[in-house]
């Protein structure tokens, strides 16, 4: 009897961690595409720098609530460098994904977001000398092409830059999205170069690799003379603050269902949910913002979300191989967890990976 009872708890917290991923990020994907797709009354929003900047404040102050509420040390446990070199890249990743918006659709934008693992794998190569094998250079070319596929088979254009569509649109966002993949692999990466081997909690680093990108993000806007005529546009159309601080909370709240997910059940779930979730945020998107796809297009995101799928099994079967499962799950959950952000996907925020000190604190 209290087998059962267990095994039905456990059970309702599974479901409680993928609704929480589910309905968190799937009402941010599409908070994320009203403000940067849709117009406030005839005026496009056009500030990305303040949507990241809101999104970091927003982490930050949870962040400093967690170690203040739990007693956890606040001290820096790592060079201040190292914290500024990982939020310089994910703002600038992070700003690109969202300009992108202006110039591709969201399922566009969603689907190219899943070819980062390459761009993850290469960044791993160069920097951190890693070795992969063969099937994860397949499905990794397997999930490229299927974008690829996916562009060359119907409109991609944005509603707003359908009007002016041409070489010049679709070259701007496909160079937004190129950037991105680029500098969003590059940060998982360097970030486990730069913190390997410090004893950090997760919200330790958020704190500081979210104060450092709330501080870029306000120097990008003073700098480019953003700031007031962002202010301008939220006292103009006050909905829009609505809109940015649902966005801001949403991810935030998307991050701690993550880390939650990942620390009670481990990374496949993680995987497999993020996954579901992608595909369920192009479905929705389609239905909500009335983009068609063509049949060409949807065989193609078919394509890309198996092989999505596939690596999450392979990733099953790595996990039985040699090792203890302490060690084996460690890996696992590393390895997984450095997707997230801003995860995977799509997912905004300062990129949070869990380690073994985690489990000191949960």
């Amino acid at each position: 009897m209290d087998h059962q009872r267990t095994a039905l708890q456990q059970r309702l917290h599974v479901a409680w961690c993928v609704a929480g991923i589910l309905g968190s990020l799937l009402l941010y994907g599409v908070m994320q595409e009203r403000i940067m797709a849709e117009p406030f009354r005839g005026e496009r929003f056009t500030h990305s720098l303040l949507l990241v900047l809101c999104n970091r404040l927003t982490t930050f102050a949870v962040a400093a609530a967690t170690l203040l509420v739990r007693g956890l040390d606040a001290r820096p446990q790592a060079p201040l460098y190292a914290y500024a070199a990982v939020s310089l890249s994910n703002v600038v990743a992070t700003t690109c994904q969202y300009e992108a918006l202006r110039y591709l659709s969201f399922p566009l934008q969603t689907l190219g977001k899943t070819s980062k693992m390459l761009p993850v794998m290469l960044w791993g190569a160069v920097i951190l000398h890693k070795r992969y094998r063969w099937r994860d250079y397949a499905i990794a070319a397997a999930i490229s092409t299927g974008c690829a596929a996916f562009g060359l088979s119907g409109s991609v254009a944005a509603k707003a830059a359908a009007k002016h569509s041409g070489l010049h649109t679709s070259s701007a966002g496909v160079g937004l999205m190129v950037t991105y993949l680029v500098f969003d692999g590059f940060t998982s990466t360097w970030q486990d170069r730069l913190f390997k081997g410090t004893k950090m909690t997760i919200y330790n680093q958020s704190l500081y690799v979210t104060l450092c990108s709330a501080g870029l993000s306000l120097a990008g806007l003073l700098t480019s003379r953003q700031l007031l005529p962002a202010v301008a546009f939220v006292t103009r159309h006050p909905e829009a603050i609505v809109s940015i601080v649902a966005l801001s909370l949403t991810a935030t709240l998307g991050q701690l269902f993550i880390t939650h997910t990942i620390r009670s059940h481990g990374a496949l779930l993680f995987a497999t949910v993020m996954t579901s979730r992608q595909f369920l945020s192009i479905i929705l998107s389609c239905i909500v913002f009335r983009h068609p796809l063509s049949r060409g297009q949807w065989v193609s995101t078919v394509v890309v979300f198996s092989a999505l799928y596939a690596k999450s099994l392979s990733k099953k079967g790595g996990s039985k191989s040699g090792g203890s499962p302490q060690k084996s799950s460690i890996i696992s959950e590393r390895r997984q967890a450095a997707s997230i952000g801003r995860a995977n996907s799509s997912l905004d925020g300062a990129v949070l990976k869990p380690d073994p000190e985690m489990q000191k604190i949960s």
